[in-house]
């Protein structure tokens, strides 16, 4: 086990957009996420890394660092859990003043407080990685949107964290430039990273994943492998849905 959590919830006022979550990811293993627009699954995806703090609940590191949101946690404990994941956003977030190696050079040097000509060479082999590495010298408005995702990517990868987290990657990308994002998220499950994906893109995570979550109105529905709950889910709200995502004229 690499990580498990137990009871979580979040609410904004009184919107309770995450009920009594529970979920455990073992190391290596690729989860994505699932469900309708407002079902809470970027804030469940944001409690991951700390970007949201949960009301209550539990997370368990599998070498025993423990967060207990019930109770005050101090900062250095945030430190440590936040440090453990790379984020991958929606809207790429790259800086507009930097060039593709200046981004992913930003964590490591300034945030890490790495060696600078080290963090160079790894950010190199990061965005030829990426299949970047003609553009190292490019500015953000110079990139196509896929070409900006993919250097979200390595900026994350370039913190050598232990969890990538992934928040729709491909939502914000024209159709023919998904593919190019998703290839390389299909060669890092290969490589065993432990991912946590929340995506519309049902084919691709039934391919990468090893479960699948279905989430809907802050609870988790149905999880499983991608054969349980893509083929064959037991839950009506999750037929409902999926059939509604494959049959776009179908109404839910």
């Amino acid at each position: 086990m690499f990580l498990s959590i137990n009871g979580l919830a979040k609410s904004f006022g009184d919107n309770e957009v995450l009920k009594d979550v529970n979920v455990e990811i073992q190391k290596g293993e690729v989860l994505s996420i699932i469900g309708p627009s407002g079902s809470g699954k970027t804030t469940l995806l944001r409690c991951f890394n700390g970007l949201e703090q949960p009301d209550r609940g539990v997370f368990t590191f599998h070498d025993g660092l423990t967060l207990n949101f019930e109770e005050k946690i101090n900062k250095r404990k945030m430190v440590q859990f936040s440090k453990r994941s790379g984020m991958v956003f929606q809207a790429y977030h790259l800086f507009p003043h930097k060039t593709a190696l200046e981004n992913v050079m930003e964590g490591p040097v300034y945030v890490q407080k790495r060696n600078k000509s080290e963090a160079r060479q790894e950010a190199e082999l990061l965005l030829e990685k990426v299949g970047l590495s003609d553009k190292l010298n490019a500015y953000p408005h110079q990139l196509s949107g896929g070409q900006q995702q993919r250097v979200g990517i390595a900026r994350a990868l370039a913190l050598k964290p232990e969890l990538m987290l992934f928040d729709e990657p491909t939502s914000a990308l024209d159709p023919e430039l998904i593919g190019e994002v998703l290839t390389v998220m299909k060669d890092l499950a290969k490589e065993n990273w432990t991912m946590i994906i929340v995506t519309h893109e049902i084919q691709f995570a039934s391919d990468v994943s090893d479960k699948v979550l279905f989430m809907d109105g802050g609870y988790i529905i149905e999880q499983g492998t991608p054969e349980d709950v893509l083929k064959s889910p037991k839950e009506e709200r999750t037929k409902r849905f999926l059939q509604r995502i494959l049959n776009p004229s179908v109404g839910l």
